[in-house]
């Protein structure tokens, strides 16, 4: 479809919205205000409190960033689809999605592995923390987690923006790996940097996180019992994150290999998956196994309420 010069995809992964409208507007609004007021609360929590100014909780107030950043993209567009007639994204707005999709996935991934070391280095090498997790450590991870991914997924968005269209059906109900079927061909060169990208940008932070974490299990059980129950507490958070994030991104790897090949119904409930575990998952785990962050969470509900009281 062409319309004004410009290439516009329809996206065809909604199932009766005609019949279901005001059920997607709901679900979408009710999502995207539980997932911006969920990682707004934790950004909040860890930047007011000083005893929460180490490099674990950045790294974490760092992902509730990521996660404003990839629903604001995705969730506001899908609350004006579902109420328009017609589901359509314009072809640059479709791109842009996937920038910041595939941006924010990997800059989590990065984060992830920053974690990673911190817990490593906590626990592995507790006198050499200080030294080796220092504020300009810090910031360079941070900077290094957001510039690569963006610098990496820009090139492969902008090859792929000057690809001739064969189809303007997405398949989905926001853009992701699936908008590669609807190009006439794919270059050999955005092949390999592909490879490229998921080398760098994928695998080798998981691998860096396993390392990490073989490492650190490997003291932590061969310790007393502090050292262990301090491996638990500040590990097992960040294992469920990369647990669920690991099935967002075979999720996604499944709609791009077999979106022809899937139930309508199906490719649905794997894009809700994608949108929701992700951004709402991680302020709901950090905030309830953090034990520091779940205590001042805690503080500031009773706060609120008592305001409330106050105001009644």
């Amino acid at each position: 479809m062409e319309r004004n010069g410009t290439g516009v995809l329809s996206l065809d992964g909604f199932i009766d919205v005609d019949n279901y409208r005001y059920v997607y507007f709901v679900f979408f609004v009710a999502m995207y205000v539980v997932i911006v007021c969920s990682n707004c609360i934790i950004i909040y929590v860890i930047r007011i409190h000083r005893n929460l100014h180490e490099p674990m909780y950045i790294f974490i107030a760092a992902l509730s960033l990521n996660s404003l950043l990839f629903s604001t993209t995705i969730y506001p567009k899908l609350i004006v689809d579902v109420l328009s007639h017609q589901q359509s994204v314009s072809y640059s707005v479709c791109l842009l999605q996937v920038y910041v999709f595939y941006s924010v996935a990997a800059a989590d991934l990065m984060l992830l592995s920053g974690m990673a070391y911190d817990r490593y280095v906590s626990i592995c090498k507790p006198l050499q923390y200080v030294s080796l997790m220092g504020k300009t450590r810090v910031c360079i991870f941070l900077g290094l987690a957001w510039f690569l991914p963006a610098c990496h997924v820009s090139v492969s968005v902008i090859i792929r923006s000057k690809q001739k269209l064969c189809s303007f059906s997405s398949g989905g109900i926001f853009c992701n790996s699936a908008i590669a079927k609807i190009h006439c061909s794919t270059p050999t060169s955005l092949i390999v940097l592909g490879f490229i990208v998921i080398i760098n940008m994928a695998v080798i932070p998981v691998l860096f996180i396993l390392f990490t974490y073989i490492k650190i299990f490997a003291v932590a059980f061969g310790s007393h019992g502090e050292t262990r129950t301090k491996a638990i507490d500040t590990c097992l958070p960040h294992l469920i994150v990369l647990i669920l994030f690991s099935c967002l991104i075979v999720f996604d790897v499944i709609i791009g290999i077999l979106e022809t090949e899937l139930p309508k119904i199906l490719r649905l409930i794997i894009s809700l998956q994608i949108l929701v575990w992700s951004p709402l998952f991680n302020p709901i785990i950090y905030g309830l196994k953090m034990k520091e962050i779940s205590k001042h969470i805690k503080k500031f509900n009773s706060c609120c309420n008592h305001v409330e009281m106050i105001k009644k």
